[in-house]
Order: C-alpha cells, then structure tokens, then sequence
C-alpha cells in the first residue's frame, strides 16, 4: 500500500489538534449568541475578543482594526469594492498586478462594469512587481493599489513596504491580499505600512469558513454587509464564534517561533527543487528563488499534461496540485504563469507541491522517488514528446 503524503498546503493546512480543542466548546456547551446580554452569551462574547486581540498582536495591529469575515475571498471583496465605492468622488481608477488571486481579479471585473478603470501591473519572470510600474501607473484619478503579499501558486513575495510607500506618496490607499503570507513568513502591517490586509484561517492550521480583514484607523470604506450591528457596525451576520476562536488559537501557533519553521521549510523545500532539477530533464522552477514562501515549489514539466500528472501522483498517495484551488476546474493554463511569459504548452504542464508543518523529509525521498517515472511514463505517451 502507498503512503500518503500532503503536499497541497497552500490549498488549505489540516486544523491543529490545538486549535480544535479551542473551537470545540463553542460548537456544544457555549452556544450563546455573542451580541445577546445575558450570561449564556458571555464566553462566546469573550472568545471573540480574545481572537480579536490574538489576530492584531500576530500582525501587529490594534484590535479594534481587526474584523472577521466568512474568508478571505470576503476580506478580498469588502477590502476592493469597499475601498472603491467610499472613494469615488476622488476617481475610478484602480491599480492591481496580472497574478493576483481570483477573488481580487473577478472583483475587479465586477467594478469595471460599475465604471471602474483598472490597470493590471505586468510582473517579471519571476512573477515580482517592479516599483517603478506602480510610480508610472498612478495617475490623479487613482484610488487604489491592490497587490498580493505572495503569490498563491508560484510563491513570489512582493515587496509590499516599498510598493505602499510608492501609493502613500500620491495619498493612494493599498491593499495586500496576504492569505498566503500570514502565517508562512513575518507580516507587520506598521511595518508594510498597508491600509488593508486580507487573511484566512484554513491556510495556517486554523478551520475553513473564517477570515480577517485589517483596517487601518481613519482608512474610508464603505460597510460590506449589511443587517445588523456585528463587527461593530461594519459586517453584520452572526458572528461564527467557533471558527473565529479557532483563527485566533492558529494564528497564534503559526506565528510563534516563525524563523525557526521557515528555516526547516525551506530546508526540505530546496531539497525538493534541487531533487527534482536534477533528476527531471526539461524541468523549470516557477517563482523567485530568493523571495518565495518557504513551502512552495511550483514546475513545470515540458511535454506533459499537469492534470495527468495529479492523477498519476494520487494513485501513489501524493495529493498536489497544479495552481490555485479555486481554478482546479478549468482546463485552461494558469493565468499566472502565462503573465510569467510561460508559454501555454509549457503552463500546461504545472505542479505545485507545497510543503506544510507535518511534513517530513521522508515525504520529499518518496516524492523524489516516484515522479522521475511518473513524468518519464507520461512523457512516452505525448504526441509533443520528442521522439514520439
């Protein structure tokens, strides 16, 4: 029998026994609606702020500009189309980059169909911004920068600090969706200096369904949600008191002796690469080797099929993936490695093995054994495989 192995971390993190212990009770015994007054109500009250203070100490925040969403494509959402509607009476024009994640793009499109303009900053081939894009791209009409922290399939972190800078001095606002940065490497928003900060539970060992969204004091937005008073006038809903206990105990966890994880990371993430260069021919890295996630490693394979490929590395008891979770139904490439100048044959033939806590460098030898001969197998039966 095959072993398992999880190399799809960047899709979502198993929740920590930890974090499960934290949310159980608010799923059973302290049921009370955290907005009612009476004593039932008051550990579910208790927990909520707890989390809340838990989220802004770990990005280094005050509490009162944390407020938690449904996910982090709500943070996303409630971030863009709440920063745009506020601040329309200055402009319509928004700034953004060509790899961002889908919940950023598709709300991009939603408002250029309100009469927004968009301009999408094109990246290297690496997959980085360069600053002096943004500078040129800022016009007196512009009302937002929404750029990611780190790209979700090929790994590259921006330079944020230096592209909010660049927003501030012509009095822009700037947003980071930074769901894939949180909890992987250090996120100071007085350091990045960002108005807005998008993050979700489930990538950091925390439970699906639970997000936050920073808000900077004094940043103008307009309110996402609308009903009654949650979230302090600005999302209303029912608060969902387990999932946010848990977005509280993970990030704590994820955030604490964060230098000595990454290293061990990216210990067996360059073991990985390394591996697969050397054993694969035609095989790229995708993404910066200097400024990446410490867990992900993303090629692409000349000759193949990615979704083949997937198939072959399940039967073996690998699950990755080939982009973005929320893509995994398209048969189209990814957008972001086309906007890296892949070509579409090339982008086809993708794989992203991200490694997360539990894994062991045991996982990346048997990995390391078993897709040299996967891919040889699949380069035999394509008709573009030289030879054949």
């Amino acid at each position: 029998m095959n072993r398992f192995v999880y190399l799809d971390n960047s899709a979502t993190t198993p929740v920590k026994p930890e974090v499960l212990e934290v949310m159980l009770p608010y799923l059973k015994d302290e049921y009370g609606n955290p907005s009612s007054i009476y004593k039932k109500a008051a550990a579910s009250s208790a927990a909520v702020s707890k989390a809340r203070e838990q989220v802004a100490a770990a990005l280094g925040a005050e509490s009162n500009e944390i407020f938690f969403t449904a996910c982090g494509t709500e943070a996303d959402n409630w971030a863009i189309k709440g920063a745009a509607f506020a601040n329309q009476q200055k402009g319509k024009h928004i700034i953004s980059s060509q790899i961002e994640h889908h919940a950023v793009l598709h709300s991009l499109e939603y408002l250029e169909k309100q009469g927004f303009s968009v301009t999408y900053l094109p990246v290297d081939k690496e997959g980085r911004v360069n600053p002096e894009d943004l500078k040129n791209a800022i016009t007196d009409e512009t009302i937002l920068v929404t750029i990611m922290m780190a790209n979700n399939e090929v790994g590259t972190i921006e330079p944020i600090a230096e592209l909010a800078k660049i927003a501030h001095e012509k009095k822009v606002l700037f947003h980071t969706d930074a769901v894939q940065a949180v909890g992987s490497v250090p996120v100071d928003v007085k350091a990045l200096d960002v108005d807005m900060l998008s993050l979700s539970a489930h990538k950091f060992g925390g439970p699906k369904g639970v997000g936050a969204l920073y808000i900077k004091k004094g940043t103008k937005i307009d309110t996402f949600m609308h009903g009654g008073a949650q979230e302090r006038n600005r999302r209303a809903g029912t608060e969902n008191v387990a999932g946010i206990a848990g977005l509280g105990e993970a990030i704590t966890l994820a955030t604490k002796n964060l230098p000595d994880k990454i290293k061990r990371l990216e210990t067996l993430r360059n073991k990985l690469i390394d591996g697969v260069l050397k054993t694969i021919p035609d095989s790229h890295v995708n993404g910066s080797l200097t400024d990446r996630l410490p867990g992900n490693a993303n090629f692409c394979f000349r000759y193949i099929e990615g979704e083949a490929l997937l198939l072959r590395l399940d039967a073996k008891g690998v699950a990755a993936s080939s982009g973005s979770a929320c893509t995994s139904g398209s048969l189209d490439p990814s957008h972001v490695l086309l906007a890296l100048g892949l070509p579409h044959e090339v982008a086809h033939g993708s794989l992203r093995l991200s490694i997360g806590e539990q894994n062991t460098e045991e996982d990346i030898d048997y990995v390391l054994e078993i897709l040299p001969g996967i891919v040889q197998i699949l380069r035999m039966m394509s008709p573009l495989f030289p030879g054949n």
